[in-house]
Parts: C-alpha cells; sequence; structure tokens
C-alpha cells in the first residue's frame, strides 16, 4: 500500500525521536566504555567518545589486579544472589495469602503494608535494631534488613488476584494444603512476574550501597559499591593511585581513567543479565499492575 506523504513525514519524525532517544540513553555508557580503553593522556582532553582515543587498557590491567576487587565482587554477587531468592520467596509467601478474599482482616493488612511506602522508621532505629539482633559485621545485615518491598508485594499481589480462583478450588478439593498450592500451581505460572520482581530485587541488591557502609566493618565483607567508594573517595589521582598495585604501570593512567574502568566493571553483570530478564519485564508489570 502506498503510503501517503503525512504518514511517510510521521514515520520519518518517530524514527529520528527514537535514535535520539537512543542515543541519550545509551551514549553514557558507551563513553564511559570508550574512555576506559583510550590513552589516559589523549582522553583527559575531554571530547566526545564515539572510539577510544589510542587504545590501552593499562586501566583495565590495573583494577583487574587488585585482589579486593575479587573479594568485594563475590560478596556482591553472593549478596544480589542470595538476597533475590530470599526476596521473593518471601514476597510470594505473604502476597499469596493477601491475594486471596477469604483472608480475614486482609484490607488492614493491606494498609499497614502500604503505610511502610510512605513512612519508615528511620536510618538509626534501624541500625539499633540491625545490631540488637547481632547482625552488625554478617552476611545477613546486607540481606535480611531490605528482604522485601511493599511496591514489589503488591504487584505480585495484583498478579495472584488475576489467576482464575477455581485452580485453588480444585487443588483444595484434591487435598493440596496452601503451601503445595503456592509452590506446585501459583508460582509455576507466574514466571513473568516472578522474573519482573526478581530483576527489581537483583538491581536493587546490586546497586545497593548505604547498608554495606551501615552494617559491615569488615573489609572481608565489603561490597562492590562500598570498594569503589573507598578507592576514589579521596581526592587526587595521586592518593588514588597509591592504593593501586603496580605502580610502575599506574603512572601511564590517571584517576579518571581507573573510574570509568571499575565504572565499566561494575555495571558488566546487570548489562549481562537484563536481557534474558527483559522479555518478561512488559508482561509481569502490566499484568500485576491491572487489578488493585
Amino acid at each position: 500500500m502506498k503510503k501517503s506523504k503525512a504518514e511517510i513525514i510521521g514515520m520519518i519524525i518517530n524514527g529520528v525521536a527514537l535514535f535520539l532517544i537512543a542515543f541519550i540513553t545509551i551514549y553514557p555508557f558507551w563513553h564511559v566504555l570508550m574512555y576506559s580503553i583510550s590513552d589516559s593522556q589523549r582522553a583527559s582532553a575531554g571530547g566526545l567518545f564515539f572510539l577510544p582515543k589510542g587504545l590501552d587498557i593499562t586501566g583495565y590491567e590495573l583494577v583487574l589486579k587488585q585482589p579486593q576487587l575479587y573479594n568485594a565482587y563475590w560478596n556482591t554477587i553472593a549478596r544480589t544472589a542470595v538476597g533475590t531468592l530470599l526476596s521473593v520467596i518471601l514476597t510470594a509467601m505473604l502476597a499469596y495469602p493477601l491475594s486471596l478474599p477469604r483472608l480475614k482482616g486482609r484490607k488492614f493488612l493491606c494498609i499497614a503494608i502500604f503505610f511502610t511506602m510512605l513512612f519508615n522508621g528511620g536510618m538509626i532505629p534501624t541500625y539499633l535494631l540491625v545490631n540488637d539482633l547481632h547482625m552488625i559485621d554478617t552476611f545477613w545485615a546486607l540481606v535480611i534488613p531490605n528482604a522485601m518491598s511493599a511496591y514489589n508485594l503488591f504487584i505480585m499481589r495484583n498478579y495472584f488476584q488475576s489467576i482464575p480462583a477455581s485452580l485453588e478450588e480444585s487443588a483444595r478439593i484434591d487435598g493440596a494444603n496452601p503451601i503445595t498450592i503456592l509452590f506446585r500451581i501459583i508460582l509455576p505460572i507466574s514466571t513473568p512476574t516472578l522474573a519482573a520482581v526478581g530483576m527489581f530485587y537483583g538491581v536493587s541488591n546490586w546497586n545497593a550501597y548505604l547498608d554495606g557502609v551501615l552494617y559491615i566493618n569488615n573489609n572481608s565483607l565489603q561490597i562492590l559499591q562500598v570498594y569503589l567508594r573507598n578507592l576514589f573517595s579521596s581526592a587526587g589521582s595521586g592518593a588514588v593511585l597509591s592504593g593501586i598495585q603496580g605502580i610502575s604501570d599506574a603512572a601511564r593512567v590517571t584517576e579518571e581513567t581507573l573510574k570509568m574502568v571499575t565504572i565499566s566493571v561494575s555495571v558488566i553483570p546487570i548489562l549481562i543479565v537484563y536481557p534474558y530478564l527483559q522479555k518478561y519485564y512488559t508482561t509481569g508489570i502490566t499484568t500485576g499492575a491491572v487489578k488493585g
């Protein structure tokens, strides 16, 4: 079918607009990546980085030689894996009963949970609670205090409400208990929402920073975000480079290049995982937002 002049102009405008949006979204990370593999002296002149200005991976060699980086990486990966799994399970176990109309006091519980989205106890009371539970300087201080999000809970609850009640009724007639119904019937057909909520929890755990500062004093439990902050908290490239092993090579690398390298290294896992979960993202969120 031949398109009219107005339709062609509209397609061109849409194409240009989408290209600009994509460029604005992608270029900041592309700039960081190209800067990180550029020659430090040439890169320090600034400008746009569509391609590296003189290929040099000395910054990556220096950063990847640091033993503490791998320890911080491992702690963050473990925290993200365990924290995401625990959060999804706890959220599902609370969202399922809240999705059942027969639950007495359901509206009150939902209002009480919603209240926590607007107000919280604050940093000091939370720290005192974590301290009283003897979780300071333990792995669980990174996982348990923020194990559940009210926002994610309501997304999952709304999705469970959209599942036909006949599935649960038939399982109850066959003698299945609520735990069996949840883990063998409800969760297997809730993959989109589980993936979307899991992605929210995973990204939150990966990017978390404040709890690693408040609750962890032991360097062996240091997470990646805190390690990066400590690496560049001192002003001046000399202070930063003095903590880098291989100082003879570090003389050729500026502080700004090392920052770009560490930023690139820290976001790679999320960039790898996200494409596999993205297909569930829209489905899970839109389905979970239909019912209130």
